[in-house]
């Protein structure tokens, strides 16, 4: 058994308790929030003493892993004190407010030999998986381009960051995970309209080596929600609805079967079949949590790292200075 403690249990971190303590291999010890009614209400609901305090739970508990669920200003004091105490970390998206707080954590955690997970949840959905493995075997051929759309309502838990540090870092690691590189140049178009401190909606473009482009949609400004990752390439595309946790793949009737080696078997496009993958569903987050103790209990790599983490957020934060500069912005290296 894993002893663990979730620091923050607002719209997130609640799951988080919430979770652990249906997972066999997890014992929950403490849950942590300021607001003393909510996090009485979580303890009495799944277990773990209430804290109103961070430093004094880690203090008295001394958890062997710990979830950090709060606001994104305040996860590098948090995460460097549950370090220094002994904990492994899952912390969620993003890893930090800055790239300089994100490098501190992922140092410090290298100097204590602690793990540190990062919360971006969506990998975890069959259905992205489904489609990794697809692309993997090469059932799109060459990939030319990701659209990735998260739009929905205003969410009342935001206050610290605007819409593209909140998230943007999932659709910019899914785009990084589905094609295994880095992007060279990212240009924004950026609106503040109902946000009174950050921006609520952006336009992005990225392009990546071998001509591979992408594009976001995200906003907080939609009153239905669309969470949609479209894969196009030379036999067709992919589409992901990641909150059915659909898989389809539209064909392309031009292609001929024998695609590689070369390109002058694609004559065109046109409609071909229209398939939907029959996929187990399950829950992205108990999936995460699972894997990440996992981790902890057999000492081996996490999924998705403090570094991964780390570059989701400079494009994020590289995406935000094209919106402010209306200038492409070149990340082809994190400078360090």
């Amino acid at each position: 058994m894993i002893r663990v403690a979730v620091i923050g249990v607002g719209s997130m971190g609640k799951n988080h308790a919430r979770v652990y303590q249906e997972l066999p291999g997890a014992d929950l010890i403490a849950v942590v929030d300021t607001n003393l009614d909510l996090v009485e209400s979580v303890s009495r609901n799944y277990g773990g003493e209430a804290y109103q305090d961070y430093r004094r739970m880690l203090d008295r508990e001394q958890p062997d892993a710990v979830s950090i669920a709060v606001p994104t200003a305040d996860h590098e004091k948090v995460a460097l004190q549950a370090l220094e105490s002994g904990a492994h970390l899952l912390i969620e998206k993003p890893i930090a407010a800055t790239m300089e707080q994100g490098r501190n954590i992922i140092e410090r955690a290298k100097i204590l030999n602690r793990k540190i997970m990062v919360g971006h949840i969506v990998r975890f959905n069959p259905a992205i998986q489904a489609l990794k493995k697809k692309l993997t075997e090469g059932s799109l051929g060459r990939i030319y381009q990701i659209i990735c759309r998260r739009i929905g309502p205003f969410p009342d838990r935001i206050r610290d960051v605007g819409v593209v540090v909140d998230l943007a870092p999932h659709d910019l690691d899914i785009m990084r995970y589905l094609t295994g590189m880095d992007p060279l140049r990212v240009y924004a178009e950026i609106g503040q309209r109902i946000h009174t401190d950050h921006e609520d909606l952006l336009l992005g473009l990225l392009r990546f080596p071998f001509g591979i482009t992408g594009a976001l949609e995200i906003n907080w400004l939609s009153p239905s929600k669309v969470r949609e990752v479209l894969v196009l390439g030379e036999r067709g595309m992919f589409r992901v609805d990641d909150l059915t946790q659909d898989l389809y793949f539209s064909e392309n009737a031009q292609i001929n079967g024998n695609l590689w080696p070369a390109l002058q078997n694609l004559k065109g496009v046109s409609e071909g079949s229209l398939t939907r993958f029959p996929l187990k569903r399950y829950e992205p987050l108990k999936a995460e949590l699972r894997d990440f103790l996992s981790a902890v209990q057999e000492d081996r790599s996490v999924l998705i790292s403090g570094e991964d983490g780390l570059a989701a957020l400079r494009l994020a934060l590289a995406l935000v200075e094209s919106g402010r500069t209306n200038q492409v912005v070149e990340v082809a290296s994190d400078p360090a």
